[in-house]
């Protein structure tokens, strides 16, 4: 049975991407906890972190990386931020986000409720970030497929 991740990415379910390859996607998440908070997600469906191959954790903390980089350049944030939950969807995620201090980085902070104009808004700031810095072939688009650019 498909993942509600896999369904996003084979676009049976709405998403807005920042980013796609081969390996993985990137889309925005429905509840950031910052603005632009992403989930860097594998197109296979791998169960959880512990499990998955470490070529597949390599090219997905690179793509974590670029994300990251384009948030900070986005939101002039400090730092950026990578976590590993999973416990929502059975299906490998890293969050990543800009972050700020580490008192903003936890779920309850999560804002599920944001317009969506608020959401598409972050998402184009992120990818608009990522052209910037020299990613754009791996920038869908349209920010609602998952297509290669």
């Amino acid at each position: 049975m498909s993942t509600l991740f896999s369904k996003i990415i084979d676009g049976e379910i709405p998403g807005r991407f920042v980013w796609s390859d081969e390996v993985c996607v990137t889309f925005a998440t429905i509840a950031p906890i910052t603005d632009g908070h992403m989930l860097v997600v594998p197109r296979a469906e791998v169960e959880e972190y512990t499990t998955a191959d470490d070529e597949l954790l390599a090219h997905l903390s690179v793509v974590a990386k670029r994300i990251g980089a384009a948030q900070q350049r986005a939101y002039g944030a400090p730092r950026a931020a990578v976590m590993v939950a999973g416990f929502e969807v059975a299906h490998l995620h890293l969050h990543v986000l800009p972050a700020w201090d580490e008192n903003a980085l936890r779920f309850d902070n999560a804002r599920p409720d944001l317009p969506a104009e608020q959401l598409d808004a972050a998402t184009e700031q992120v990818r608009a970030a990522l052209r910037e810095n020299g990613h754009g072939a791996n920038v869908p688009p349209e920010m609602s497929s998952p297509a290669l650019g």
